[in-house]
């Protein structure tokens, strides 16, 4: 998905739990026909591990005659991974994948040295009513990877690791988390874990991963006595394992983290690199029409921001 125009998430108050390092509540606009919440990156944090981008898409319902149309766009230097949990979306890009990604699926989609892509309501779903729910984030390259060719890989769900004991139920969708593995390839040590808790009932994190977070999507959250409400981020502080609780009313957050970089990363619009230079090349190319084109999409496209 393209990145937005706007200001940064705000951090909220410093909350009593010694283990949360910062809490940011995201700043929300409109993509389209659909709300977003961005809570990565801040001026404050700019990454968790390789996550250098956390966008909350919906939930919405989108009345008959509304479509997402995110039009052919580009990316370097990342990996956009695009998760969701109701309504579907049509991916299409320059290598020539078109597919529909559906509720618990994994899109990743490695841009490396560019790649173009649209994203846009199936043609069966437009003119009714329809859902949207879901996540999408970017993972930032290592250096050795940042201009490798583009990959796109896709994962139904039926292939991501699924647990339900204990009132707790979710799915692994990179990595790996309490004995169970993903087979999502990525090129980092990365978590990205959708989990939900019953009601009172409690979920551990463990510290083996140098950087982690986790985002509140439904419900309340308590860590050490303290209440999280949806829509805030917490970034942990590094080796302190937790224990999540669950509110009265249960709830759904996603664990994510991994490895930091180790390097500093830019990001403007939908390109990032360890090199101003290298972004600064990536804007020309797409001010000149230099990437490739998205078969079957050709008709437009987003225009590089004057900014």
């Amino acid at each position: 998905m393209s990145f937005f125009p706007g200001n940064d998430p705000e951090a909220g108050d410093a909350p009593a739990c010694d283990a949360i390092e910062h809490l940011i509540i995201p700043r929300t606009s409109d993509i389209g026909n659909l709300q977003v919440r961005r809570a990565l990156p801040t001026a404050k944090r700019r990454l968790v591990g390789p996550f250098i981008f956390f966008d909350r898409m919906g939930p919405a319902l989108l009345k008959a005659g509304q479509a997402l149309d995110v039009r052919p766009h580009p990316h370097i230097g990342l990996s956009t991974v695009t998760y969701l949990f109701d309504g579907e979306i049509k991916h299409r890009d320059s290598l020539g994948t078109e597919m529909v990604i559906a509720p618990g699926d994994l899109n990743l989609m490695t841009a490396g040295r560019g790649i173009v892509h649209s994203e846009r309501s199936p043609e069966n779903l437009r003119g009714k009513p329809q859902s949207i729910s879901g996540l999408q984030t970017w993972l930032a390259l290592p250096d050795q990877y940042e201009e490798i060719a583009p990959i796109f890989a896709h994962t139904e769900k039926r292939d991501l690791p699924s647990f339900n004991t204990d009132g707790l139920e979710g799915r692994v969708v990179i990595g790996q988390f309490e004995g169970m593995t993903s087979p999502v390839s990525v090129f980092s040590d990365t978590i990205y874990v959708d989990l939900r808790i019953e009601p009172g009932k409690s979920a551990p994190f463990a510290a083996e991963w140098e950087e982690r977070a986790l985002y509140i999507l439904e419900g309340e959250a308590i860590i050490a006595g303290d209440h999280f409400a949806s829509n805030q981020l917490l970034v942990l502080r590094a080796g302190d394992p937790i224990t999540i609780t669950a509110g009265p009313m249960g709830c759904h957050i996603m664990l994510f983290g991994g490895a930091a970089l180790g390097s500093a990363r830019h990001i403007w619009w939908n390109f990032v690199s360890s090199s101003k230079e290298r972004i600064e090349q990536a804007k020309e190319e797409w001010r000149t029409g230099r990437f490739d084109i998205v078969p079957g999409d050709t008709e437009e496209f987003i225009p590089l921001p004057e900014r």
